[in-house]
């Protein structure tokens, strides 16, 4: 007969770790891919109107956005109407500068494509948003859309 010896010294298998880069990398793609950068950081309240007959913009890259809406803060910056640049306030005399800035980014053929969309506070007073349009004429930017949110249906 033979004996059977117990032997309770015997340790744990070592973890394998071979496929540990495989892990961090499946994680750090679905990370990148998923994660949503934010454009622009609004300093202006903008709580845009509503509309029935929307169209989305085809190429988003040739838009140049244009926000205008009372301040956040208004202790700060006053309640009246200001108009927004990238993350900065500017005045209309500024907004020419951005359109030429934005034509100087893209491609000659690009140009006539480009589109500049107003993201106007449904509380603003259309006189300000004259003057941009204004000094939108005098670059040639013609082509412009205004943004909104969709009406549900009721």
């Amino acid at each position: 007969m033979s004996k059977f010896k117990k032997d309770g010294k015997k340790g744990l298998p070592a973890v394998s770790t071979s496929s540990l880069p495989d892990i961090v990398f499946m994680l750090l793609f679905f990370f990148m891919v998923t994660t949503v950068m934010r454009e622009v950081d609004l300093k202006i309240k903008n709580d845009t109107p509503e509309a029935t007959e929307i169209e989305k913009l085809e190429n988003k890259a040739l838009v140049s956005y244009i926000y205008i809406g009372e301040p956040q803060d208004a202790k700060k910056f006053g309640s009246s109407a200001r108009i927004q640049l990238n993350d900065a306030f500017a005045e209309v005399a500024e907004v020419a500068g951005h359109i030429e800035e934005k034509r100087s980014e893209v491609n000659e053929a690009e140009i006539p494509l480009l589109t500049t969309s107003l993201k106007v506070d449904q509380k603003t007073e259309m006189g300000i948003v004259t003057d941009v349009k204004q000094e939108l004429r005098k670059v040639q930017a013609l082509k412009i859309s205004y943004s909104t949110r969709e009406r549900l249906a009721q």
